[in-house]
């Protein structure tokens, strides 16, 4: 199975990062977040990736193109002109880079790589923006249990600030970002039929709205639960989380 990711948004909410680069290419720990996603996918035996850039895509481009001189030792002989790759540190995927113009939305950039998916082939398709320790292989064996056209992860987003522990006006300890308000919300993670590729109209078509509601009102779409780690990168401040909990050596999405 396939893994189509989005990764050609401007990502206006974390400008501070996105003046040089795509959102996906922001960096947890020394990787790009979109490195990660895809090392949970591999994890779970998902190894070929169609990514969908826009925005400063060609930044995604070079850092494939050069995998190998961001990931492992090199001599570059000048006057030869030849280089040495040491301690080869390659991963198992197979990544194709399609670009889907910057002002596609996300339904319009899944319309366009359509000719890169098998046709009689279901895909997963997520966000370049997030992480989680969602078990990936659970939920393609639980789309492929229900039989309909798509499937959704669910997951409960974090509390944006930290909370007291308390007993009556006595605070007792605190609550590094707690859960939200109980509900559930679309957390990407989707597994999906090519046919879903139909209910998209064009570049101006956002994949939350009209394909998904067409999908709800049909019955063909299903949500898998994950009540586990789940957050996005919207924000520098949820950038700088992230980046605390790879430091720490405990990150919760870290399963390789």
């Amino acid at each position: 199975m396939r893994a189509v990711i989005l990764a050609g948004g401007l990502g206006t909410r974390i400008s501070e990062e996105t003046g040089l680069k795509p959102k996906p290419m922001i960096e947890i720990g020394g990787k790009p977040i979109l490195w990660h996603i895809m090392k949970s996918y591999s994890f779970h035996g998902v190894t070929e990736f169609i990514i969908c850039c826009g925005y400063k895509g060609y930044v995604i481009k070079e850092y494939f193109a050069n995998y190998f001189l961001h990931q492992s030792d090199v001599t570059i002989d000048m006057a030869s002109n030849e280089m040495e790759v040491h301690q080869r540190n390659a991963e198992p995927w197979r990544v194709t880079m399609v670009d889907t113009g910057e002002a596609t939305m996300t339904g319009g950039r899944l319309a366009r790589v359509g000719d890169f998916l098998p046709p009689n082939e279901d895909f997963c398709f997520t966000y370049g923006d997030g992480v989680s320790d969602i078990d990936i292989q659970a939920l393609m064996a639980f789309h492929r249990q229900h039989g309909k056209m798509a499937t959704v992860t669910a997951v409960r987003p974090p509390g944006r600030y930290g909370a007291l522990k308390r007993d009556g006006n006595r605070v007792h300890g605190f609550i590094e970002k707690p859960g939200g308000d109980g509900g559930w919300i679309n957390g990407g993670y989707f597994v999906l039929s090519p046919r879903c590729i139909d209910l998209i109209k064009g570049d101006m078509t956002t994949w939350e709205a009209e394909p998904l509601q067409t999908l709800a009102a049909e019955g063909n779409l299903m949500c898998y639960e994950h009540p586990g780690f789940w957050q996005p990168m919207d924000t520098l401040r949820d950038k700088m989380h992230l980046e605390s909990l790879w430091e720490s050596g405990n990150a919760p999405w870290k399963q390789w």
